[in-house]
């Protein structure tokens, strides 16, 4: 593209994301000035086109527009998304997860993409996959409970280990200290030989089976490779990479991991978003959740509106819900909020409160009978009388 067109293009009254996206489109094509004009019309043409008008009721077309479809989407809450093992919550729960800003999806996934060099050799993506799935301590050896000595023996097979990509010794020190510190029991002792790659685990109480039983299930469950949250990965080709599909998230750790792209790996758990990336980056996260969930349904709603929502969701700096205990509850006008739910509860505050409403906005017109103030409704005509 020729330095002038560059200049053309920067001068024009555009969105930055939209010139981005003219420059990326015209890069390396032959055009004609003319042809060059003829482009530049037509996207100035389309974007005052679609444009807001002034006193447009946004909230009102955006709730109609994602509204409406939502009533068409079906219930269908377990879809295998293209994997055969991991099950996600897809359509209108799904829909109603992202709008009530839940904190833990009710299947939490994530999509890890890799590093060039992991991304294309399957052995090295498998070498990932184990660095982040969650293997317990009963896949890397034989547990038996010796009864006689009121002892639980733990013989690890080294050739898993070295299979696995983890040295014996490091699971022998990972195991007694998860036990205590992410399962939370601390009644027992060990002894390990790293020579026979054994450990020994002795409950206190020396008297007790109950005990020695319980402290069997924390050894044969503790987690000692991977990260804790992610009971699944699913390593599957497409286009030409490999991509790791999880069930759980923590974006967090996995970050940490030697391999992972971070900068296009992603999680459906917005709340885990908004904590370790940022608002911004939540908010992206509700615009992508929600179109993909739409989208999924074969419904195409503009993207527009759904922003709208995800900006007032986001816009205080934290994810908010959309009802009573977020943007609906939180509304400057009385009416408005005793319109949404528990009526004599709003009603009764705002009269010990003493508030005052100033009927701006939709509902509170309509309930004490008089024109919107949007459209047509906000312009005041006075009549000038002639003398």
């Amino acid at each position: 593209m020729l330095a002038e067109e560059e200049a053309r293009i920067d001068e024009v009254d555009l969105p930055v994301k939209t010139k981005e996206q003219l420059r990326k489109f015209l890069e390396g094509k032959e055009i004609t000035p003319s042809q060059f004009d003829q482009i530049l019309d037509r996207v100035l043409n389309e974007y005052q086109n679609t444009r807001i008008e002034a006193c447009e009721a946004v909230g009102i077309i955006a709730a109609q527009s994602i509204g409406e479809p939502g009533t068409q989407m079906t219930m269908r809450t377990f879809h295998y998304a293209g994997v055969a093992e991991i099950n996600v919550t897809l359509g209108l729960p799904r829909l109603i997860e992202i709008m009530d800003a839940r904190k833990e999806p009710s299947t939490p996934t994530m999509t890890i993409f890799l590093e060039p060099e992991y991304g294309v050799d399957r052995d090295r993506a498998r070498e990932v996959s184990w660095q982040i799935e969650a293997a317990p301590l009963h896949e890397f050896g034989d547990i038996t409970i010796d009864m006689e000595n009121m002892q639980i023996v733990v013989h690890l097979n080294t050739a898993v280990c070295e299979k696995r990509k983890i040295p014996s010794s490091s699971i022998l020190e990972v195991a007694p200290r998860k036990i205590r510190e992410r399962r939370h029991y601390r009644d027992f002792e060990f002894e390990m030989d790293d020579k026979t790659a054994t450990i020994l685990f002795m409950p206190k109480d020396r008297e007790s089976y109950q005990n020695l039983f319980q402290l069997a299930e924390h050894v044969r469950n503790v987690i000692v490779q991977g990260i804790d949250d992610i009971e699944r990965v699913v390593v599957r080709k497409e286009s030409g990479e490999y991509i790791l599909y999880t069930e759980g998230s923590n974006i967090k750790d996995v970050f940490e991991v030697e391999g992972v792209d971070t900068t296009r790996t992603r999680t459906n758990n917005i709340s885990e978003i908004s904590q370790v990336l940022g608002i911004e980056a939540a908010r992206n996260a509700i615009i992508h959740e929600a179109l993909s969930t739409l989208g999924e349904q074969g419904i195409l709603v503009d993207v527009r509106h759904i922003m709208l929502v995800a900006d007032m969701m986001c816009m205080e700096g934290e994810v908010k819900q959309i009802g009573r205990h977020g943007i609906a509850g939180e509304k400057e006008s009385v009416l408005s909020r005793a319109a949404f739910e528990v009526t004599v509860n709003h009603l009764l505050d705002a009269a010990v409160a003493n508030e005052i409403d100033e009927l701006s906005g939709v509902t509170e017109n309509v309930i004490v009978g008089q024109p919107i103030q949007l459209g047509t409704g906000d312009v005041k005509l006075i009549a000038k009388p002639l003398n």
